[in-house]
């Protein structure tokens, strides 16, 4: 059976934010807010990639900013939101691959190498969270898992608890639509973990390529809809 893109955008996800962690310097693409964090460390401890730490949250907000507006200006034009935003998402994942290539293995975090390839996942990360949260609201986020771990560990209790039909039928769904996001993203932080052990910064050529098995998932589906 082919994934939901959901599932696609979670891989994704868990993919490039272990990725970067690890090419980085200790730099979160997809969950931003870790990097106060590792901000905070590096300044204690003296470790390098402060700077992109730093600059994570201000161009998250703004990419996200962007990506609403232009989502914005084409339903207001009438053309396709949904897939502009997966070919955005494709495009700078792309070009971060292109920056990685080019300018990694990434000595120092500091330097404006690290820098701008961080920001550019960061970027696509923006985007991915940004499409998910207008255009896939009812399935569970993407790019960051306690809340997803925490209603799972809910529903699980409830189940052997005993619930109501109703409730237990609800429960079981949610389990199953969590169940594969968080599934997804544990293998795409466990791929990003062990294809950066074996071919270093050629890793970041894959999330690209998840993004557009993403666009022709979607663009399949919605060609199968009846009009």
């Amino acid at each position: 059976m082919k994934p939901s893109l959901p599932t696609l955008l979670s891989i994704n996800g868990g993919y490039v934010d272990t990725a970067g962690f690890l090419a980085l310097h200790g730099l979160f693409t997809a969950h931003v807010t870790g990097n106060f964090v590792t901000f905070a460390a590096a300044m204690v401890l003296g470790t390098s990639g402060a700077a992109g730490k730093l600059l994570a949250l201000p161009v998250f907000c703004v990419v996200v900013i962007l990506a609403r507006l232009l989502g914005g200006e084409l339903s207001r034009r009438n053309l396709p939101v949904l897939p502009v935003i997966l070919m955005l998402n494709f495009l700078l994942l792309a070009l971060a691959a292109v920056f990685a290539l080019g300018f990694g293995p990434f000595a120092s975090g500091d330097g404006w190498q690290a820098i701008l390839t961080g920001m550019t996942l960061v970027s696509a990360m923006a985007v991915q969270n940004a499409l998910h949260r207008v255009h896939l609201g009812t399935a569970p986020p993407t790019t960051m898992m306690t809340g997803t771990t925490t209603q799972i560990m809910i529903d699980i209790a409830d189940l052997l608890r005993g619930v109501e039909p109703e409730a237990k039928a609800a429960a079981k769904a949610r389990l199953g639509r969590m169940g594969a996001t968080l599934g997804g993203f544990v293998c795409g932080c466990a791929a990003a973990a062990l294809l950066f052990m074996l071919i270093g910064v050629a890793c970041f050529l894959v999330p690209p390529v998840l993004a557009l098995a993403g666009i022709l998932l979607h663009a399949s589906r919605a060609a199968a809809r009846p009009a």
